[in-house]
């Protein structure tokens, strides 16, 4: 008899091989040339939410770089022993625990789980999806659309006081526009694919 604690170590193992980081994430078509399923994901997410692909990944590529374990780095006491993370932020997306318990209630989506590409995707058309209601953001203004999400909708406001945040809008609005460049060459291959069965 199998013991249990197999069937765990499987499942983790066939979890991360299905999960493994992308070789080159700072190329759209590459992303989407070793994880197909991803492109799907991700259209549904523009085509149900409204927030364009290439914006998607940018966030993703800055808040994780598509690392599906991402954490922030905890904090030190005297700069040597390890202490508390700053935040609950976890998986691609880096939603914190109380944002992920709002989306999931609000979609209806009680399994969703931020180690999944799928439910990452959807999250952040959710909450782009409600920045462009609460702040009049366009869900294609990669960097107002990055601060209002690193920020929060209630400290967007305070925004230009942050430095720090800014030069990561910044980046973020950069690389938005490198994927939208990259998928525009690409998008009718991975279309036409659209049939295939995995």
């Amino acid at each position: 008899m199998i013991r249990l604690d197999k069937y765990f170590f499987i499942l983790f193992f066939s979890l991360s091989s299905c999960s493994s980081i992308p070789k080159n994430t700072s190329d759209g078509c590459s992303i989407f040339s070793e994880r197909y399923l991803w492109y799907k994901y991700a259209k549904k997410t523009e085509q149900k939410w409204g927030t364009p692909i290439y914006v998607q990944l940018a966030i993703i590529k800055m808040e994780s770089d598509f690392d599906w374990l991402a954490k922030p780095d905890r904090k030190k006491i005297f700069k040597v022993i390890p202490y508390k993370r700053p935040s609950s932020s976890f998986g691609y997306s880096q939603a914190v625990k109380g944002t992920w318990k709002q989306y999931k209630k609000e979609t209806n989506n009680p399994l969703a789980t931020r180690v999944r590409f799928k439910d990452s995707v959807d999250f952040i058309g959710w909450y782009t999806n409600k920045t462009q209601k609460i702040l009049k953001i366009s869900q294609k203004d990669a960097f107002k659309q990055y601060i209002a999400y690193h920020e929060g909708w209630g400290n967007y406001k305070n925004y230009k006081k942050n430095q720090k945040v800014i030069l990561l809008a910044k980046k973020v609005e950069r690389q938005s526009k490198k994927y939208k460049s990259q998928l525009n060459k690409c998008s009718k291959s991975l279309n036409r694919k659209k049939y295939i069965i995995f």
